[in-house]
């Protein structure tokens, strides 16, 4: 390895010594806040570490199978294979290792509200709304998430006009928010009676759901109204004025909550969607370019954006910011969006290692 990456990797071994150290004194695990504090940078550390003597060890493998072979004629061969082995896993780590000390997006951890709108392609796109809902909800489901409905504007034809939900779980946001952006659907609607292919655009935003401490509200700056919550049609769903909407004035953003029976539990989750919002507004002003900016994330959802497309006819899906294509649409649709995640996630990974 490289002195550079060696010398980093030293700090990051001292850091973790430091942090052992930490965990066994009184003074930290008399303090909550600190001993959480500690024990999750013990966590983050020691895959570090432990990648790191893995490498080593690598190296002096290698280094002594090529010391042994240049003593043994009769074992050369052997042993110059075992060496030249062990230096491409020395150097499989290497890049590995860079990677994990590319510094980590600090929403990552966070819980996620998860918007997704009907766009361009009328009841169909709404269609496609609920079937992009279903699909995340089984991703929920295969990594132990909790997924709890926010806000819901159905569509007269099925689906969703529009439905926001919060997504509760370990590295939530670190998962789903290369999701962000318009999802196009290429598919004979139901209601097609001389079966063409129509595309269709549903949108979706993922947003690091904010604490307390991320976003700081002004009561005065808010605006609440309260209504009747209706259904499809515009029906009344309720006989009092629980349905709530909160505009706040700086940014003008405006939360609509009608999904409960209380006005204050819709508040309660209008204020979750607001803050997340706001966060992802600052995120956007601190990085220009940040993925979070609501904004860049569902386009206009005019037909030609797309970050996905979901073709039936040919049973493909397609992720065209890193040209992957997989023919297995029915399975991804039930949930199995590892492979996408897991390859954009990388491709995210090598490029912020480029930039550093």
């Amino acid at each position: 390895m490289d002195a550079a990456l060696a010398g980093r990797l030293r700090e990051v071994e001292a850091s973790f010594r430091e942090s052992l150290l930490s965990m066994a004194d009184p003074a930290v695990l008399g303090d909550r806040n600190q001993y959480t504090e500690v024990t999750k940078r013990h966590s983050d550390l020691k895959p570090i570490v432990e990648a790191f003597h893995a490498l080593e060890a690598a190296e002096t493998d290698a280094a002594e199978a090529r010391e042994l072979a240049a003593l043994d004629a009769e074992m050369a061969d052997e042993l110059l294979a075992m060496a030249a082995d062990r230096e491409a896993e020395a150097e499989r780590l290497a890049l590995r290792l860079k990677v994990m000390l590319v510094p980590k997006d600090p929403n990552d951890e966070k819980d996620v509200i998860l918007e997704i709108r009907a766009a361009a392609g009328g009841d169909e796109a709404a269609i496609w709304a609920g079937d992009l809902l279903r699909m995340y909800e089984r991703f929920a489901e295969i990594n132990g998430w909790v997924m709890e409905s926010i806000s819901t504007s159905h569509s007269d034809a099925g689906g969703y006009n529009q439905v926001t939900v919060a997504v509760k779980g370990r590295g939530a946001y670190s998962r789903l928010k290369f999701e962000a952006g318009p999802h196009r659907v290429q598919r004979v609607p139901k209601t097609e009676s001389q079966g063409r292919v129509h595309t269709s655009i549903a949108t979706v935003a993922v947003l690091p759901e904010a604490e307390g401490v991320d976003v700081q509200i002004d009561e005065n700056d808010l605006e609440i109204d309260v209504f009747r919550s209706s259904g499809p049609g515009g029906q009344s769903v309720n006989t009092t004025d629980s349905a709530v909407r909160i505009t706040h004035a700086p940014s003008g953003l405006v939360v609509i909550c009608q999904d409960e029976k209380s006005q204050l539990q819709n508040k309660l989750k209008a204020m979750r969607v607001l803050r997340a919002r706001l966060l992802a507004a600052e995120i956007e002003r601190q990085q220009s370019a940040v993925a979070a900016n609501r904004k860049s994330q569902v386009g206009t959802g005019q037909r030609s954006e797309k970050i996905r497309t979901y073709n039936y006819r040919e049973n493909r899906v397609t992720d065209h910011r890193i040209g992957l294509t997989i023919k297995q649409l029915p399975t991804i649709l039930e949930g199995a969006l590892d492979t996408f995640v897991d390859a954009l996630t990388l491709d995210d990974e090598a490029r912020r290692l480029a930039e550093g």
